[in-house]
């Protein structure tokens, strides 16, 4: 980080003090990842039941809109682990050879 900042103030400079000032923000970036995802995003799926069950009164909505509200609280407060399934499948996907029918072609590997 001091390169970056001596590099903006010129070649030799004196580290500034936004240099704590930076890390300082990318610490609360982190801590307000984990505050929207542990706490915000499930306050925001009760808000949602609750309107939806207010606004509505019948039993079908409300239960749809719990449903939704129960999928997107459970993919937020499991995004690590969703996240490394996903890549997890992609560098799977990227190690095989294609199969025949695979971009419209034959199978052609070794040939």
């Amino acid at each position: 980080m001091n390169n970056v900042i001596n590099f903006a103030a010129g070649q030799g400079a004196t580290p500034l003090a936004a240099d704590g000032f930076l890390d300082w923000l990318g610490n609360i970036g982190t801590d307000m990842t984990g505050l929207i995802l542990k706490v915000g995003i499930p306050g925001l799926c009760v808000l949602f039941v609750l309107v939806v069950g207010w606004r509505t009164r019948a039993p079908g909505p409300t239960i749809a809109a719990v449903l939704l509200a129960a999928v997107v609280w459970g993919g937020a407060w499991n995004l690590d682990q969703l996240s490394e399934l996903a890549g997890n499948d992609i560098s799977d996907y990227n190690d095989e050879a294609p199969r025949d029918g695979d971009w419209g072609g034959t199978n052609n590997w070794g040939k």
